[in-house]
């Protein structure tokens, strides 16, 4: 080989050891700063350009993202503002790893939440209205406040994709279109001709607030002060009493049977005989039961239909046919006689006031009572039978369990909450509901044989205004038929949310290539909803787990760590942080402030502005590092590049790593104490009498590698924060490299350098001699005569000459210091 090839492989193994060099454009960050106003110009040029629009044509992997579509009757709150933003950070950094993603915003205009904000603004319930009015009242609802929401996504920076499906394009999906209301038609329509639907009049939990039924993950509970009433009954035949105790006096008409436990020895002799239901003077049989116990109350139970769950149980178990006696108004019907049309808590206190006069009231005391109650209006939930449709899923555990397991989950504390809502589940899911503003159920009934009759799917029906889409009946021949005015439950069109993005039933193609879908993020109050009831549909319709991850968020309280509410007055208002101090300081506090899937988050002014130094702090590196001329020539790494080159490898490694596990949190602490403590506060210190070069000490080669690498250094920084903070780095990078900071590659580890250099090593140093200078009243600029330290930093002794004005280092064993 001659001297010159050579010297071309030496000079070619020596540039293969050198990072990427990074394009450099003219720009010099003007600006002594960045401002909040800056965000405004970068984020409506992404909504002009649309340049996050999804390709479903593409040839690259889908990474899709099903996001929470909001309720848009509300103004965001600033849990959403913190978790969209979290979302945002995932489809940003699977970008950069060459993924085409699919991040739509769809806003949820289905159900009770927009049917109750429509009853709280006009002050009348729905059932003064006729359908029609309703409707349209809830369509003013929603129109004045969906754009609000979509502007307050957009300030924030986030990067939703333009939305298409069917015939129409936007920038969001609305789960009320027809399309989206089309679709949860066609799935009712497919799992009925699947034997995974039927119809059957059971007992439901049932608001009377709402005035419809609710399943059993719609309930809450909480502790209400209840007056248990001892009342005194006779037995039949004979002159012997008993005692009840009761905070249900109203169902006194509705009890079918008195029990007592088997091993209850005071109560024995009551079996085979009857008791007399106070007031009314019915007989019911007495009987041992094990749902009685002896240490409650006096030992004796009245069953009723229906007080409780056990009151259902019961009935069922012993087949006694129930007679119900609160209407579909939440008040008393023909059942309890004299208290027919009061309320339920009018009713109970004339029952009391009837049984005292009597003379029947032994004892009254006050009791805590775990009462159940509808989630969204809080009133006392009753159990009556009612005529429902029902999905399937006690014949499916096993197969919910096995999916709940297959989930990939972030953090897997959270899958404990599925596994035991699993377990608890007790009855089929009843998804009808007796509302307007939802989805109707597409189907008919024939009047003269009530033969149900579905449309085929793919269009929007409303079976309530409608004709029959057949002439006569496939069953009788006739033709008359009369449309179904029940809706659905809203989680039964929430629980499409992943199907509808990713087009089941309309593009079988684009759904094999894009299935299953990669992410669902979401609350951890709603697994036993939206997630639960989202993988028994999909797993109905497709037979498989319907996403790959499920990501699961805390919540966000107040600086104290309180829930916000408005009755407290400490519900923080996102765009109040907006304007105060725009998205980026906000986004990144929402990454380093905490991990969201395992802790809820305190929101603090004060923390979000601190938040904001960082962004400085970043903003004036790269304004120094801009301040340079383009490298030119050839580049040569001195040992303190490669020092701060692998600490860069580890950062990378550490960033990589956690983004891929959806944490974002200790990259980000990682990233901002190497910005401040090691590269700004260290290497900068280190390298810049290279990188000026003024005094002409260091070969060209050399100055060009303090350049070559604190663009190096700058370029990781950016584009490991490029998808927690957006607008910035893209407006430095744009700038300095006049090129997308979004489209391109994520790092990687460069991997080709090994040191014996220790950063906490080099900082020591550094503040141990920054120190001494300052000890004795000298300036940081100020000349050592002479400096003794240790071999191990032999390898960097021209930087630190140049850094610390040294004129002679003496290497030893042990630091010292001489300043002329």
């Amino acid at each position: 080989m001659t001297k010159k090839a050579t010297a071309a492989k030496q000079v070619g193994a020596r540039t293969h050891c050198i990072p990427p060099m990074p394009s450099m454009t003219p720009g010099k960050l003007a600006e002594k700063a960045w401002t909040k106003e800056m965000e405004q110009q970068i984020y409506d040029s992404w909504k002009q350009n649309k340049i996050y629009s999804f390709d479903p044509k593409t040839k690259k992997k889908i990474y899709s993202i099903d996001t929470p579509p909001p309720y848009v009757n509300t103004p965001i709150h600033i849990g959403h503002a913190t978790t969209y933003s979290l979302m945002d950070m995932f489809a940003r950094y699977k970008r950069m790893m060459g993924y085409e993603v699919l991040f739509p915003l769809g806003l949820d205009r289905n159900g009770l939440p927009i049917e109750m904000a429509a009853e709280k603004k006009s002050g009348k319930k729905f059932t003064m209205y006729s359908r029609e009015e309703f409707l349209e009242l809830c369509k003013k609802v929603l129109e004045e406040s969906s754009a609000e929401t979509t502007d307050s996504f957009l300030r924030l920076g986030i990067s939703f994709n333009s939305f298409e499906q069917g015939s129409g394009v936007g920038d969001v999906y609305l789960t009320d279109s027809p399309f989206y209301r089309a679709l949860t038609q066609a799935t009712f329509i497919n799992m009925w001709k699947k034997g995974l639907i039927y119809e059957a009049e059971r007992t439901n939990n049932y608001c009377p607030g709402c005035r419809t039924t609710i399943a059993d993950s719609e309930i809450d509970y909480k502790d209400e002060n209840s007056l248990f009433t001892d009342v005194t009954w006779k037995i039949a035949g004979s002159s012997e009493t008993i005692v009840i105790g009761t905070t249900r006096p109203e169902f006194l008409c509705s009890c079918e049977m008195v029990i007592y436990n088997p091993e209850d020895a005071r109560y024995k002799h009551l079996e085979g005989k009857h008791a007399i239901v106070p007031l009314y003077g019915k007989e019911v049989p007495i009987k041992a039961h094990p749902f009685a116990q002896m240490d409650k109350g006096t030992g004796l139970v009245m069953m009723c239909a229906f007080g409780d769950y056990t009151d259902i149980r019961f009935f069922r178990d012993e087949k006694l046919t129930p007679r119900i006696s609160i209407g579909l108004d939440g008040r008393m019907n023909d059942h309890a006689g004299a208290y027919k049309g009061l309320k339920v808590k009018e009713a109970r206190a004339k029952v009391l006031e009837d049984l005292k006069t009597a003379g029947l009231i032994v004892a009254q005391r006050q009791i805590t009572h775990h009462t159940p109650i509808c989630e969204r209006s809080k009133d006392t939930i009753e159990f009556i039978g009612m005529s429902e449709f029902y999905v399937k899923q006690m014949d499916h555990k096993d197969r919910m369990r096995e999916l709940a397991q297959k989930l990939k989950w972030y953090a897997p504390e959270s899958k404990q909450i599925l596994m035991d809502w699993i377990d608890s589940v007790s009855i089929d899911w009843p998804i009808s509901r007796r509302r307007y503003y939802a989805t109707e159920v597409p189907l008919w009934h024939c009047k003269k044989c009530r033969e149900p009759v579905l449309p085929s799917p793919g269009k929007y029906y409303q079976p309530w205004r409608e004709k029959c889409p057949i002439a006569t009946c496939p069953t009788c021949s006739g033709r008359d038929f009369e449309g179904e005015t029940r809706v659905f439950d809203t989680w039964f069109d929430s629980s499409i949310s992943p199907l509808y993005i990713l087009k089941w039933g309309s593009d079988t193609a684009f759904f094999t290539k894009a299935k299953p879908c990669t992410l669902r993020p979401q609350g951890k109050e709603i697994i036993r909803t939206w997630l639960y009831y989202t993988l028994l549909k999909c797993y109905h319709l497709t037979g498989e787990c319907i996403f790959s991850d499920t990501w699961i968020n805390y919540h966000v309280l107040d600086e104290k760590g309180v829930k916000m509410s408005k009755s407290l007055g400490n519900v923080i208002d996102p765009h109040v942080i907006l304007e105060k101090y725009g998205a980026e300081p906000f986004r990144l506090w929402c990454a380093v402030e905490g991990n969201i899937t395992t802790t809820d988050l305190r929101c603090s002014f004060e923390r979000i502005e601190g938040a904001g130094k960082t962004i400085h702090k970043l903003w004036n590196v790269a304004k120094f590092v801009a301040a340079f001329p383009e490298v030119k020539g050839k580049v040569e790494l001195l040992e303190t590049d490669k020092w701060i080159i692998t600490e860069l490898d580890t950062i990378i490694h550490a960033a990589r790593d956690g983004y891929e596990r959806y944490d974002f949190h200790n990259p980000s602490l990682l990233l901002r104490n190497f910005l401040w403590e090691t590269f700004a506060s260290h290497y900068l210190e280190l390298v810049k009498a290279r990188a000026y070069n003024t005094e002409g000490k260091f070969r060209l080669a050399e100055q060009n590698g303090a350049l070559h690498t604190l663009n190096y250094a700058l370029d990781v920084i950016l584009r490991l924060w490029s998808p927690v903070m957006p607008m910035l780095t893209s407006r430095i990078y744009t700038e300095l490299r006049g090129k997308d900071i979004h489209s391109e590659k994520m790092v990687e580890v460069h991997g080709k350098h090994t040191t014996t250099l220790v950063g906490s090593e080099i900082a020591e140093l550094n503040s141990t001699i920054w120190k001494a200078k300052k000890d004795k009243g000298l300036s940081l600029k100020a000349t050592i005569k002479e400096l003794s330290l240790p071999e191990k930093f032999k390898t960097i002794e021209k930087d630190l000459t140049a850094a610390h004005g040294v004129e002679k280092i003496e290497w030893t064993k042990e630091f010292g210091i001489k300043i002329a």
